[in-house]
């Protein structure tokens, strides 16, 4: 042991060593493959593997066969994110275990099991948030995306043709929406079909009057460009009109969003002046029963908020 300080030093050197080794050799392995690449492609286009490597290959093969597995499937493919669905049930089953685990370690294993529950909840409500904030997104772009079909409607162009140069021009989401509206009409997909899933995946008011517009100008023609530019000017109000309210209700909601916390807040202030208080209290099936009657109390005060803050614009 009298010797301690010099190993710890002499590990400490050798990690360094290693280090520098380290990012010597992947540097280099970087450089050679990037000059064989260029070598590789002197002869023609060189295809190179596209994406990231998928997780969990045989958790996705089984669940893909499920309803389950559909069905999640369907909600992750409109949100946009870049998960499989045995990537996300792998996730989500390794977030419980951990929210259980520290959740019952800081108050009682009672409110570990009731932490679990509420994070398989907010596991399904975290896919429609996303899909909300997509399609958010895409509502903020539908006045460029309007101006794009009224500039190339006026200068002569067919309305697929538009929306195919309104995909290469828009950023994500709307651009990717729009891309697979164009290749399904590239495949012979009716122009009512492509718009009406369109409208599907991502529901709205203003894109379903942005749909209907351009439905009813395929079917009977008419002022297609006169009836963009006006589209477009309301569209533009109405996303004034959104960010106001949104600014407005912004109080209410960190309140709906404190009044859970609140809650959690005096949990810990017991657990820290009386240790073992939590323990005692969800021992006995009264105090778990008072326990869920309380969070119930505190879940339905939080919806009661939003609820009464909801305003449809």
């Amino acid at each position: 042991m009298d010797n301690l300080p010099l190993l710890t030093i002499g590990v400490a050197l050798l990690a360094c060593v290693l280090c520098v080794v380290g990012v010597h050799a992947y540097s280099s392995g970087r450089a050679q493959r990037q000059a064989l690449v260029e070598r590789m492609s002197q002869t023609g286009p060189l295809a190179l593997p596209s994406g990231r490597r998928r997780r969990f290959g045989g958790v996705d093969r089984r669940l893909r066969g499920t309803r389950l597995g559909n069905r999640i499937e369907r909600k992750i493919a409109v949100t946009g994110l870049d998960l499989t669905p045995g990537e996300y049930v792998v996730y989500v089953v390794a977030a419980l275990l951990a929210v259980y685990v520290v959740v019952g370690a800081i108050f009682a294993p009672f409110f570990g099991v009731l932490a679990a529950v509420a994070s398989l909840w907010g596991a399904n409500a975290f896919l429609n948030w996303q899909r909300v904030k997509r399609t958010e997104a895409f509502i903020a772009q539908l006045p460029e995306f309007t101006r794009v079909l009224a500039n190339a409607t006026q200068a002569g162009l067919a309305l697929r043709t538009a929306l195919a140069m309104a995909a290469e021009e828009l950023d994500d989401p709307a651009g990717h929406e729009l891309g697979m509206v164009a290749d399904q009409l590239a495949l012979g997909q009716s122009l009512d079909d492509a718009l009406g899933e369109l409208a599907e995946r991502l529901p709205s008011r203003e894109l379903i009057v942005l749909v209907t517009t351009l439905i009813l100008a395929n079917r009977a023609g008419g002022q297609v460009v006169t009836s963009l530019r006006n589209l477009t000017e309301t569209l533009e109000e109405r996303k004034e009109t959104r960010r106001e309210v949104t600014t407005m209700l912004s109080q209410i909601k960190v309140t709906a969003l404190a009044v859970p916390l609140l809650g959690l807040g005096f949990l810990l202030m017991i657990n820290a002046t009386t240790p073992g208080a939590l323990d005692k209290m969800t021992g006995s099936v009264v105090g778990q029963f008072a326990t869920l009657i309380a969070f119930g109390l505190y879940a339905l005060g939080a919806f009661l908020i939003r609820r009464m803050s909801r305003i449809q614009v």
